[in-house]
């Protein structure tokens, strides 16, 4: 079971929509799709269930292309923001409802929803309606729901954003957990970049409408492709730069140097340091390190974060973002050349 899009295309009235999308999801993956609000992903995943119709372009669900097919039709399981239970039904009855459109019989489809109940260690609650339930339990019910059919494909529209930090943490996990038993091609909507690169074997970026990344989330992280994708995800220091002779870069802070492949000598190019990736200065006048720039500040925000920090530093020309687990003062930062990523210059 797996998802592929081909030059997917759709525009609402005003313009917005999605524009010649290209991906796959191979079966048993997980895909997350991540992008500021109106990129695009809701409608991409709107457009996978069969609410949207596509102006061109291929869904091929499991190599079928569905493209045309209505919703009902399309053997997916969706799992929305909002869970969608049906609040005069119980638990089991709401799992077993798929069941019942597809004509199962009422015996089987009570003992499917039973031991898709069980998987969920929901099987305690069988009776209970919506409103007896805790946000995670509906979640769970509301996941029990979409898999019970056995679906080609599982898309979840942003279904944690309702439930605390704890809980969330927790159903991340549950649902991964559920996917990989399943074997089942997952497309995840999230507007969480932690949850997103915590469970995803890949990551989609989106931005107006079009796919700019789809990779492993580390490669994600260390290697964006461009600008917005490097400030995107995660937290970034992003300076412009111009490629120097010898290999050096200059920026308004000095010269940087870099383990990267860099274009031609003059050429102008986005310079990216992780505020992690710095080394923190405790005390001033630090032994050099050959290639590395020491810029020595002013911390000027300090922000506890319980297990790290993370600070601005003022530093003749302009402002640095780090972060440490360190509890010591802090009188300025280290780069060295590792912690240099060189975006291209059309970046």
């Amino acid at each position: 079971m797996s998802i592929a899009i081909d030059r997917l295309n759709f525009r609402y009235p005003g313009g917005a929509g999605v524009f010649d999308i290209g991906f796959a999801v191979p079966p048993g993956a997980f895909c997350a799709v991540i992008g500021p609000s109106g990129c695009g992903k809701t409608t991409l995943l709107q457009l996978i269930a069969g609410f949207l119709k596509p102006e061109s372009g291929a869904i091929r669900l499991s190599d079928v292309d569905v493209a045309d097919v209505p919703p009902r039709l399309r053997n997916v399981g969706v799992v929305f923001q909002n869970y969608a239970l049906f609040p005069h039904m119980t638990a089991l009855e709401n799992v077993a409802y798929p069941l019942k459109l597809r004509g199962v019989g009422a015996a089987e489809r009570r003992a499917r929803a039973g031991e898709a109940l069980e998987r969920s260690h929901l099987s305690g609650f069988a009776d209970r309606k919506p409103s007896q339930l805790s946000g995670g339990q509906q979640q769970r019910v509301a996941l029990a729901r979409a898999l019970v059919f056995r679906p080609r494909a599982l898309l979840l529209d942003e279904p944690l954003s309702a439930l605390d930090a704890a809980h969330r943490a927790a159903m991340r996990d549950e649902i991964r957990a559920v996917q990989r038993e399943h074997g089942i091609a997952t497309l995840h909507v999230t507007h969480d970049q932690e949850e997103a690169l915590s469970i995803a074997d890949t990551v989609a970026v989106m931005n107006a409408g079009r796919l700019l990344q789809l990779a492993p989330p580390r490669e994600l992280y260390d290697r964006p492709v461009n600008r917005f994708v490097a400030g995107f995800v995660g937290h970034a220091n992003l300076f412009a730069a111009k490629v120097g002779a010898g290999g050096a870069i200059a920026t308004d802070f000095g010269p940087l140097y870099s383990d990267d492949p860099l274009p031609p000598e003059g050429a102008a190019v986005t310079v990216l340091v992780r505020p992690e990736a710095m080394e923190v200065l405790a005390a001033p006048e630090a032994p050099p390190q050959p290639g590395a720039l020491d810029l020595y500040g002013q911390v000027t925000r300090d922000r506890f974060l319980g297990s790290l920090r993370r600070f601005d530093l003022a530093v003749p020309g302009g402002v640095i973002l780090g972060e440490t687990s360190s509890h010591a003062p802090i009188c300025g930062v280290r780069i060295s050349p590792q912690a240099v990523r060189v975006l291209p210059p059309e970046a």
